[in-house]
């Protein structure tokens, strides 16, 4: 549902609004990111670059789908994607370490 604003202000609360949510879906995201760590073997196996390329392509068609640009939601998504890669290749390195 969009919310029709009539104030820079408004639409600001609602960006916010909106920030809140994202940034609480990225922390539960983290969450298997970091499980995932567990269940890799290597590096390699981390990095992944086939799988990265199948979420791309799954959440450029999702973004055709609601209407959202899938050119932003791409880019979007390879950037965070890259920075979970660090953050799993660090929880992998500490738990290879462990082994």
């Amino acid at each position: 549902m969009e919310v029709r604003c009539t104030s820079i202000e408004e639409v600001r609360e609602q960006i916010d609004g909106i920030d809140r949510e994202i940034v609480a879906l990225l922390a539960r995201r983290g969450g298997f990111v970091t499980q995932a760590a567990a269940f890799k073997k290597t590096t390699t196996d981390v990095r992944a670059p086939a799988r990265v390329e199948q979420v791309i392509a799954k959440v450029r068609g999702i973004a055709e789908e609601t209407g959202a640009s899938p050119d932003v939601v791409e880019s979007v998504y390879r950037a965070m994607i890259a920075a979970f890669i660090d953050e799993e290749l660090k929880t992998h390195s500490s738990l290879q370490a462990n082994v």
